[in-house]
């Protein structure tokens, strides 16, 4: 008898410590789950790609921006030099004289590294060349209306000892919609949001007695 009672207590031990574990199984994968860091990584980068790819596009496209700024603004000073030495001239000189149309393809030469311009006007690439009776009539502003451009080419230098004004003007279509805002300067026509960064670069300059 004393074997029967033991074997039993035995069995009702063995039946309560099974179903006790199984209780607890749930709350061990529970706290395993809450601790675990298995992925943790991937939904983090997850998380953070977005802004990150964001800031570092704004980054390099800012960078380009300014590096195109300076390139207009050495093929403006490269220009203004030919024009001021008579390398370049209207109407003065059949072996120097340029068209407009010539005119702008050299300064697109001088920038094809970086800016791709077409030969005839597009409305991106604006040259203005002037002849002034003195430099206090060379144009110190901006033209603009309703905030965007109001400028139209032209190509019209003066000849030796005159005093002449080279501008370049560049509409930068900006890609990121990060930094539209902080460097887009142009207001379109529509009402639209702006996208497009206006790169100017200015020479003055009077001509050599050629």
């Amino acid at each position: 008898m004393l074997d029967i009672r033991s074997d039993r207590a035995m069995c009702k031990t063995q039946d309560t410590s099974g179903e006790a574990e199984t209780a607890a199984r749930p709350r061990r994968l529970a706290v395993r789950f809450v601790h675990s860091r298995d992925g943790a990584a991937a939904i983090e980068f997850a998380l953070l790609a977005i802004p990150y790819f964001l800031i570092v596009f704004a980054i390099i496209e800012t960078f380009i921006a300014f590096t195109g700024e300076q390139l207009v603004s050495h093929a403006t000073d490269t220009l203004a030099r030919q024009l001021r030495t008579g390398q370049i001239t209207r109407a003065h000189n059949p072996a120097s004289d340029k068209t407009q149309s010539e005119f702008r393809t050299m300064f697109c030469d001088e920038i094809s590294i970086l800016i791709k311009c077409s030969d005839e006007d597009d409305g991106k690439l604006v040259l203005d060349v002037r002849s002034f009776s003195t430099f206090a009539d060379i144009p110190a502003y901006i033209p603009r209306k309703n905030g965007a451009l109001d400028a139209n080419s032209t190509f019209t230098p003066g000849g030796p000892e005159t005093k002449n004004m080279l501008r370049a003007y560049y509409r930068w279509s900006v890609v990121t919609d990060l930094v539209r805002p902080y460097i887009s300067g142009l207001r379109p026509a529509d009402g639209s949001l702006p996208n497009e960064f206006l790169i100017v670069a200015t020479a003055t300059f009077q001509n050599e007695a050629y």
